[in-house]
């Protein structure tokens, strides 16, 4: 044996002593630990979740047409029609899609810009060549 008996009753004489066996087996001090266990969970975790929550399912009720938004897969577009429950979203020149209201993650401020014009200024630099990249890349 690698503890000796006397050393073994003492620990146990000393840890006995240290705690109260009454006030640890007390169960109105357990619950109200709880209780202020849930609080605290209550008041930083799940109101704060639900608040937001309710936000956001205002927000995708509150869409409609003429409306930027932004999809679950990052899809940006602009609303064309508003139903109960979808919407017709149009993402490019004639190309529209239908989304479900529930996917959508958030409504942006500005509209969607038309990428044609800076798609055009792409390509004259690349005709230049390496001074059409070095424009490209050092553009703000």
């Amino acid at each position: 044996m690698l503890i000796n008996p006397a050393f073994a009753q003492e620990a146990a004489t000393a840890a006995a002593g240290a705690v109260d066996p009454a006030a640890a087996a007390n169960p109105i001090r357990i619950l109200v630990q709880f209780l202020v266990i849930f609080a605290v969970f209550y008041f930083f975790l799940i109101r704060p979740q639900q608040k937001k929550l309710k936000e956001h399912q205002a927000m995708q009720m509150n869409v409609s047409r003429g409306d930027t938004i932004v999809t679950s897969g990052g899809i940006v577009g602009k609303v064309i029609r508003a139903n109960t429950d979808d919407l017709l979203v149009e993402i490019a020149d004639g190309v529209r899609v239908v989304v479900v209201r529930e996917r959508i993650l958030g409504r942006r401020s500005q509209p969607v810009e038309n990428f044609a014009d800076e798609k055009e200024s792409v390509n004259d630099n690349a005709k230049k060549g390496s001074e059409g990249l070095k424009d490209v890349l050092t553009k703000k």
